[in-house]
């Protein structure tokens, strides 16, 4: 019926995930036959979710995703809801039973990572007031995501093998403690908004996709751009972001750092393995 994409194959190695390809055709006919879609073969940048360009009855572009369930997509769907098509791709339908988006297809689409950095950060300080609008249940609060942040962090430091120091292991810990407890407003935020998660869009410049929504403070959401290796990977660069950001938006600096270190720090393991990418922000982003 459609050839898996690459980037699923690592599926195949746990139970749960043949599970889910065994079933995953069927789940793909049953959207076909729900909403009316001519499919093409699926995008090959899928990774956690397949993702096909489909055209519904009518002749309307969509896209049609099937999710491979986890927690930090369990509320997509709520979230581009919510959004309403205000600087995100725009909910056309959505089967919960399949864990299947129908959404705005993003014409011509290419990646905000493909333009400069000045430009970039332009897109970002105007897409994200527009999608910080205040928000609460179902969504998972900034503080009790954090909390697991702090939990696992020191197993996943011994599990890698001790990969930095353990002063900055100790810092980040702090940082979680404190910064969940002391919080702001609390808005809707996308906790994965990097370079690759907007395209060039035909209904407006540039739309957001993709969100792994939860509920906190503004200073959160500049994280995943703060550490976006797509727009250099150097302390210079890195702090570069940071400065820009707080600034152009009117945010707090030093939450923001400390978030961004935290979190950077929290994601920078691969099951035993730590990655030297997210470590070296982490470590920039301490020590400024």
């Amino acid at each position: 019926m459609f050839e898996l994409p690459p980037g699923l194959k690592w599926l195949e190695a746990t139970n749960e995930g043949r599970e889910w390809l065994l079933h995953l055709p069927a789940r793909v006919e049953a959207c076909i036959d729900r909403w009316s879609l001519r499919l093409e073969r699926p995008y090959d940048q899928s990774q956690v979710s397949i993702v096909f360009p489909a055209t519904t009855v009518e002749g309307t572009s969509a896209v049609l995703k099937v999710q491979f369930p986890h927690p930090e997509c369990e509320h997509e769907a709520e979230a581009l809801r919510r959004w309403g098509g205000q600087g995100a791709v725009q909910l056309l339908a959505s089967d919960q039973s399949h864990h299947a988006l129908l959404i705005e297809r993003c014409e011509p689409g290419n990646h905000l990572s493909s333009v400069g950095i000045e430009e970039a950060l332009e897109v970002f300080t105007e897409l994200l007031p527009r999608l910080w609008i205040n928000a609460n249940d179902p969504f998972v609060s900034l503080r009790d995501e954090s909390s697991g942040w702090a939990e696992h962090l020191p197993l996943s430091w011994e599990r890698a093998g001790r990969p930095f120091e353990v002063e900055m292991l100790n810092a980040a810990l702090e940082a979680l403690d404190k910064l969940r407890r002391s919080q702001s407003q609390q808005v809707l935020l996308h906790q994965d908004l990097h370079g690759d998660n907007v395209l060039r869009a035909a209904r407006e410049p540039w739309l957001v996709i993709d969100p792994k929504p939860l509920v906190g403070e503004r200073e959160f959401g500049v994280a995943p751009i703060i550490r976006s290796y797509e727009f250099g990977h150097s302390r210079k660069c890195v702090v570069s972001r940071l400065d820009k950001l707080t600034n152009m938006l009117g945010l707090n600096r030093e939450r923001a750092r400390l978030w961004a270190f935290a979190q950077t720090l929290a994601w920078a393991f691969d099951s035993d393995r730590a990655l030297a990418r997210h470590v070296d922000t982490a470590r920039w982003l301490w020590q400024s």
